[in-house]
């Protein structure tokens, strides 16, 4: 019988490690050309439904720094009849000055500030949205998060697809926009040099099992049918979990072609760390095995520890290739968003991935997060069955 010593086995994973972490790289590089090919090609229509008339719901909490420019990217839409519902929980809240001073900028929208501070669950921006609903007129909705900036067409397109009855949600991938210096960069890096690649990964290989704060957009039949925002109310990950509900109903998912802006404004690192840890755990609650596997996202360190485990030629050349992957994965996005990314940046993904499998293997630890002041229990709060 064959027998292994232990220098062959760790070489053998070495080499496996190396193999997985250049596949990913190129894969991903393969779903970001694939995913800039569909946007040429694939431009929404939307001149019937332009026409339709939309309330957007945006849920405030704070002056967060650009939100005077976020909002008023949302007060121009070029979209001929829609309302904008501004909601708070606090009548002191200092993004009720930024409201009052966008309607006396834009007298002609319409434009209402809630303020009510009713909590109806443990996910206070549920309570938010729950009190705003109330208050919307029109039968498609926009939900999108007070940090998102948009172009004047973004109503117009992220909307189009609610014409066919079979979609359930719309909903849109982001790129970050860092306010600040090298830790708002990392984050940054998160969103553009990770979670937007593995996204684009999923979707080209048909998935759809998403839905993502920036964006979602949804009829209010749709919502109704899964049992409305009450349903969410004691919910983590709502935007996921509310995508989810409609799926389960046989409703399409559509992934929007428009790439709206998030901003990143961390300025320490143990802030960033909370955040994104946060996120970690979030996805291991909604999808266990996806997230086991996901260190293979982690190229860098990856690379370093196969080459470690395994120095010879053949992991070399394996690495070598997954290495111009990951560079050229950086590059193509880089000049794509040049307006939001800097090339000098470049030199930050190895510290960014590295900084990824040390939130990684917390987010393994235990399933306590802090948001917005709470602390919850990501298990707690991810919902296992639908309506």
């Amino acid at each position: 019988m064959p027998t292994f010593s232990i220098p062959s086995l760790l070489s053998g994973l070495g080499l496996v490690l190396a193999s997985c972490a250049t596949a990913y790289a190129w894969l991903s590089l393969w779903a970001w050309f694939r995913s800039e090919r569909r946007k040429q090609h694939r431009r929404a229509t939307v001149n019937d439904q332009a026409s339709r008339p939309v309330s957007v719901l945006k849920p405030l909490h704070g002056a967060e720094p650009g939100l005077y420019e976020n909002l008023k990217g949302f007060c121009a839409q070029r979209y001929a009849h829609y309302e904008i519902l501004f909601g708070v929980r606090d009548p002191d809240d200092p993004a009720i000055a930024i409201v009052q001073r966008l309607q006396r900028e834009f007298p002609a929208l319409s434009m209402a500030l809630v303020i009510d501070p009713v909590v109806h669950g443990a996910n206070f921006k549920i309570s938010n949205l729950i009190n705003l609903l109330a208050h919307a007129r029109h039968d498609w909705l926009v939900l999108a998060d007070s940090d998102i900036s948009v172009a004047p067409d973004y109503l117009a397109r992220v909307t189009a697809p609610l014409g066919d009855p079979q979609v359930g949600i719309v909903t849109c991938l982001y790129h970050g926009v860092a306010h600040g210096g090298l830790v708002a960069r990392l984050g940054r890096l998160f969103i553009d040099d990770w979670f937007a690649p593995s996204v684009r990964l999923a979707h080209a290989f048909g998935s759809t099992r998403f839905a993502f704060g920036s964006t979602i957009a949804v009829r209010r039949d749709t919502l109704d049918a899964i049992g409305g925002f009450d349903a969410l109310k004691d919910t983590l990950a709502d935007d996921f979990w509310l995508g989810e509900r409609s799926r389960q109903r046989g409703l399409r998912t559509v992934l929007s072609d428009v790439v709206v802006g998030t901003d990143v404004s961390e300025n320490r690192l143990s802030s960033l760390w909370s955040h994104e840890l946060r996120w970690m755990r979030t996805i291991r609650a909604i999808s266990p095995a996806g997230f086991a596997f996901s260190f293979v996202c982690f190229t860098w360190p990856l690379l370093a520890l196969a080459l470690l485990l395994c120095p010879t030629i053949a992991c070399l050349l394996v690495a070598a290739l997954g290495v111009v992957a990951r560079l050229g994965r950086y590059l193509a996005a880089w000049r794509s968003t040049a307006r939001t990314r800097r090339g000098q940046d470049l030199w930050l993904t190895p510290l960014r991935d590295a900084l990824l499998l040390l939130e990684w293997a917390g987010a393994l630890t235990h399933w306590r997060v802090q948001w917005r002041g709470q602390a919850l229990h990501a298990r707690d709060h991810a919902p296992s069955r639908y309506p």
